[in-house]
C-alpha cells in the first residue's frame, strides 16, 4: 500500500519544495538567486508590467529585496556575445519563460513539432526568401531585437503586415518562427521588454549547442520528457501527473511513460492523501524535505510557480484563484493583477497591486481576507510585506485604503 501523508504535510512538501520556510538571506547576491532558481527550474516570463515584470517577483517572494540587474545579467550575460556569465535562457516551458541553459535542449522536441505546425508552414512558404535574409542578418550582426533586424534589411521588406496575432510584421514573423523552431535563440531582453535575437552558438555553450535538435547528441522524446518531469517533482514536491507535467506544459502518452520510468528507478513513488479531491494518484519526491512547520509570508505573483495549477492550488489550500487580467473590468471579483498572501502554511488573502512609479506609490487597488483569516495578524505581516516590496521596487509609500 501507498505511504499516506495528510493534506497539512502534504502542504509543507509543496512550500518547502518551491523554497518557502526558511529565513530569508541577509543579503542577496548571485549565488542566492542561482541556488533559488535552480529550485524552481523555471521562471515564467509576462509582458505585464502594472506592478513589475512577472519573472522578477518570484525570487523576492522568497529571497526579499534584491538587485534585479544580477538576474537581467545571468539571462544576459556579458561581452561581446554576450555568452560569458549567462546561465539563463528564454524559451517556451511553462509559457515563455527563463530557464537554465542546460535545460535548453531537452526542449528540442519542442522546437521540432514547432516546425511542423501549420502557422510554421505559412511563414516558411510565405516569406521564404525575407526568412533566409533574417537568419543571414542575425547569424552576423545579432544579437539584434527585430527592429534592428528590419533595420539591416532592404527598404520595404521589414514592414510588411498581415492580420494575424499582434499585427506583426513580416520580420517579427520570421524571427518567432525561428524562436519556436529552436534556429535562434534569446541573448536577452532590452529595457523595453523586447527580446534580443542571436543563433544559438552566439550566446550559449558549446557543449549546449552540441545537444540542440537535429545533432547527433540531441536527447530523444521521451528521454526529455523524463528529464522534465523529473525536474517538476525536485520544483513541486509532491503532486498529481497532471500537476507535474503542466509544469513544463507536457502532453501526450509519453507523460505517463516517463512516470512510470521515474517510478521504477525510485525516484518518485507514490503516496496517499486523503482529502485530496479527485481519484488521481499522488506522487512525492522521496528526497523532498517535511518539515514540521513552515514560517513566513510573501506575497505571491499571479504567474508564480506555486501556483500556476489552480486545480492544485484549490486542492492543498482550499484556495479557488484565477488571473482576471483579460476579464472586463466590471465582471472582476477581486482585481486586475491579484497577489495571493502566503502566511505560514496558508493563502489568507488576495491583493490587488499596482506600482504608481510616477507617483512614488505602491497602490493597494484592493484586498479581500479568506474566511477563518486572523486578520489581527495577517495584516501587520501583510504591511511588512508590503513596505518590502514598495523599498525594492523604488516606491516611497504603500497606499493602503483604510478597512
Amino acid at each position: 500500500m501507498p505511504a499516506s501523508l495528510s493534506r497539512a504535510q502534504a502542504r509543507r512538501i509543496a512550500l518547502a519544495a518551491q523554497g518557502f520556510g526558511r529565513p530569508r538571506p541577509t543579503s542577496v547576491g548571485t549565488r542566492q538567486l542561482s541556488t533559488m532558481i535552480e529550485r524552481l527550474k523555471v521562471l515564467q516570463v509576462d509582458s505585464v508590467n502594472v506592478l513589475t515584470r512577472a519573472h522578477y517577483l518570484p525570487l523576492f517572494s522568497r529571497l526579499g529585496p534584491y538587485d534585479t540587474a544580477l538576474l537581467d545579467r545571468l539571462r544576459d550575460g556579458s561581452g561581446p556575445r554576450a555568452r560569458a556569465g549567462r546561465t539563463l535562457v528564454e524559451y517556451w516551458a511553462h509559457e515563455a519563460s527563463l530557464l537554465p541553459v542546460a535545460t535548453w535542449p531537452y526542449l528540442g522536441f519542442r522546437m521540432e513539432r514547432a516546425r511542423e505546425r501549420a502557422w510554421s508552414r505559412h511563414v516558411v512558404e510565405d516569406h521564404a526568401v525575407l526568412l533566409a535574409a533574417v537568419v543571414d542578418v542575425v547569424a552576423s550582426q545579432g544579437p539584434l531585437t527585430a527592429r534592428q533586424v528590419e533595420a539591416h534589411l532592404p527598404h520595404g521588406a521589414a514592414r510588411d503586415r498581415e492580420d494575424w496575432g499582434w499585427n506583426w510584421s513580416a520580420v517579427k514573423q520570421c524571427l518567432e518562427y525561428l524562436f519556436w523552431a529552436g534556429l535562434v535563440t534569446s541573448a536577452g531582453r532590452t529595457a523595453q521588454f523586447e527580446r534580443r535575437y542571436a543563433v544559438p552558438a552566439q550566446v550559449l555553450p558549446p557543449e549546449v549547442v552540441a545537444r540542440a535538435p537535429g545533432t547527433p547528441e540531441a536527447p530523444g522524446p521521451l528521454e526529455s520528457v523524463t528529464e522534465l518531469l523529473r525536474q517538476a517533482v525536485r520544483a513541486h514536491g509532491i503532486g498529481t501527473r497532471r500537476d507535474l507535467a503542466d509544469y513544463f506544459r507536457l502532453r501526450g502518452p509519453l507523460v505517463q511513460e516517463a512516470l512510470d520510468g521515474l517510478l521504477a528507478a525510485g525516484e518518485v513513488e507514490e503516496v496517499d492523501v486523503p482529502g485530496w479531491r479527485g481519484s488521481s494518484a499522488v506522487y512525492l519526491d522521496p528526497a523532498a524535505r517535511r518539515p514540521r512547520a513552515v514560517r513566513g509570508a510573501a506575497l505571491l505573483s499571479p504567474f508564480d510557480s506555486l501556483v500556476w495549477q489552480r486545480d492544485r492550488v484549490e486542492e492543498i489550500w482550499d484556495f479557488r484563484y484565477r488571473i482576471e487580467i483579460y476579464v472586463p473590468a466590471p465582471q472582476r471579483v477581486h482585481g486586475y493583477y491579484v497577489l495571493p498572501f502566503l502566511l505560514d502554511e496558508q493563502l489568507v488573502g488576495r491583493v490587488d497591486l499596482k506600482s504608481d512609479r510616477a507617483a512614488g506609490v505602491l497602490r493597494v487597488q484592493s484586498l479581500g481576507w479568506e474566511p477563518g483569516t486572523d486578520v489581527a495578524r495577517a495584516l501587520p505581516a501583510l504591511q511588512d510585506e508590503l513596505a518590502s516590496m514598495a523599498g525594492w521596487l523604488g516606491l516611497g509609500r504603500v497606499d493602503l485604503p483604510a478597512g
